[in-house]
Parts: C-alpha cells; structure tokens; sequence
C-alpha cells in the first residue's frame, strides 16, 4: 500500500494546488464567504474522487493538467454535499475531519452560501476551454455531473437518507439509498477520466462495474467504522446511525455479513479492471483499500 500511499499524497498536493489557483479570492463583504469557502475545501481529505479521476484519465493518457481541473472541479461537488449534509436541518454535525464543520466555524446563512459556491464554481471550471478544448467534451462532463450530484443522484440519495429515519427498510432500498448518495459521484469520478479520454464502450463499461463495487464498498466501510471505531480516529462522531434511528448495512446485514459483503465487493471491482492490465494497478490499490481502510 506504499506505493498507493505516496501516490495519493502527491496527487493531494496537486489537487490541493490546483484548486487554490481555481477558487475565488476577496477582501470587501463577501470576505467571510471566501474565507468560508477555503476552510470547507482545503481542510484535510483523502482527496480519493479526484484521485479516481486521474487515475482513470491516466489509463487513456489525458492530458493531466485538464485531469486536474475537472477532478478539482468533483472535489468542490463534495465539499459543498458535506457542508449541507452537516447543516442543522440535515445531520446537525459540529465535527467534520477532526475540524468544527462549517457552520459550526462561522454560521449556517454563511455555510449555506459556501456550499452554493462550491457548487455552481465546479460547473463554471467544467465549461471553460481550458478543461478540454472539445465543447462536447466539455457538455458530455457538465451532463453526467449534473446527473450524478442532483436529483436523480447525490441529492436524492440525502433526500432518501433523511427520510429512511426510524423506518425499516429492506437492504435493496439501503443499497439504492447509497448507490445515490455516495456513489453517484465515485462513479462520476471514473466515469469522467473515460469521457476525457474518449474511451471505447466496454472501457467505459468496465470502469462503471469498478465504480459501481468500489462506491458499496465504501459505504459498507463507513457503516463498519460508525460501530467499531472512534471519534478521535474517524475525526466525526460516530454511532450516527443508529442514534438517529437509521437503518444502515451493518444494522441489516450483521458486522460478519457486512465484512463478507465489503470483502466481495472489494474482489469484484478488481475483477472489472482486468481489461486495463497493469495500467488499471493504482486503481486496483484502491479497492484494495477502500476494503481495510480505518478512516
């Protein structure tokens, strides 16, 4: 996993980077947005939906740079999904990666704005040439973004989240719960390396098998650490779940269930990436991790 680890760091740095050269800078009365904004999205992350993305684009050789901007632009769909998944109104959070979550940190009108910026910011770097010279291209990312983190994706999988509280639901309703919620934007992640690199189907099709295993398996891990781990190890508080009185995979399925799931899973995503040979490497650590991740 060294080699996945210091790869993950570089590509953090460069994210990192890029995202700082892309977000919007100001010193008159929209100072505390701008403030806000920097806080919500340079805090630490693993950075990992930018990194699938790279990752993805590599396996068709696009050209890095353009890599950066649209994985940057993934990475301000996500920040802006956490800062309105902690408002009051929606898991009342106050910690997030060992940080006070945004509206914690300055207020909730503020956070909310923060978000909103986020948000439109990711499409407006989607649609400028210099992401990709190509329009359609450009239209092709902007369409399956659109598609992946609004209501037919990221949004209502949190819609469907708030409602599932102190409900019994059957394990196809909870994977379709996070199917939408996290992993719409991982199979965005990937998907959008393909659409960069004008990828044939059934390298596309690949891929979105990867993603499809990978985006479960992440949330089985999640369930996973919410029961077993700590709030100075996770740098969020845990036991969320079940104290909001939501039905999750480890609820249903068991701890020992769940860690078969999450082990299978794991397995198959490696399984879609035998088409890329060892290019697909990176990406295999990847599934790797996700599986025996502790955070």
């Amino acid at each position: 996993m060294r080699h996945l680890k210091d790869s993950l760091n570089k590509t953090q740095k460069e994210i990192d980077k890029t995202i700082k050269l892309l977000l919007p800078n100001g010193k008159g009365l929209e100072k505390k947005l701008f403030e806000a904004i920097h806080y919500s999205i340079l805090s630490s992350g693993k950075r990992l939906r930018p990194f699938l993305l790279v990752q993805s684009a590599k396996l068709f050789d696009v050209d890095e740079k353009q890599a950066l901007r649209v994985a940057s632009s993934i990475e301000m769909i996500h920040a802006y999904s956490l800062i309105h998944d902690d408002l009051p109104s929606m898991d009342n959070d106050s910690l997030r990666r060992g940080l006070p979550t945004t509206h914690k940190k300055y207020n909730e009108a503020t956070a909310i704005l923060a978000g909103d910026s986020l948000l439109t910011l990711s499409f407006e770097i989607l649609s400028n040439n210099l992401t990709h010279s190509d329009p359609k291209i450009r239209c092709d990312l902007i369409y399956e973004l659109a598609k992946a983190a609004g209501a037919y994706g990221m949004v209502a999988g949190q819609m469907m989240d708030l409602e599932a509280e102190n409900k019994k639901l059957s394990i196809g309703v909870i994977t379709r719960i996070q199917r939408l919620k996290t992993g719409a934007l991982i199979a965005f992640s990937c998907n959008a390396g393909a659409i960069l690199g004008r990828a044939e189907k059934k390298d596309k099709f690949a891929l979105q098998g990867y993603a499809h295993d990978i985006g479960l398996a992440y949330q089985i891990r999640d369930d996973l650490l919410d029961v077993t781990s700590t709030t100075k190890k996770l740098g969020k508080k845990v036991n969320k779940d079940k104290k909001a009185g939501k039905k999750n995979f480890v609820s249903i399925l068991g701890k020992d269930r769940a860690k078969k799931q999450l082990e299978f899973l794991g397995n198959q995503a490696i399984k879609h990436l035998e088409i890329f040979d060892n290019k697909a490497d990176l990406l295999r650590e990847v599934a790797r991790f996700i599986v025996e991740r502790e955070q």
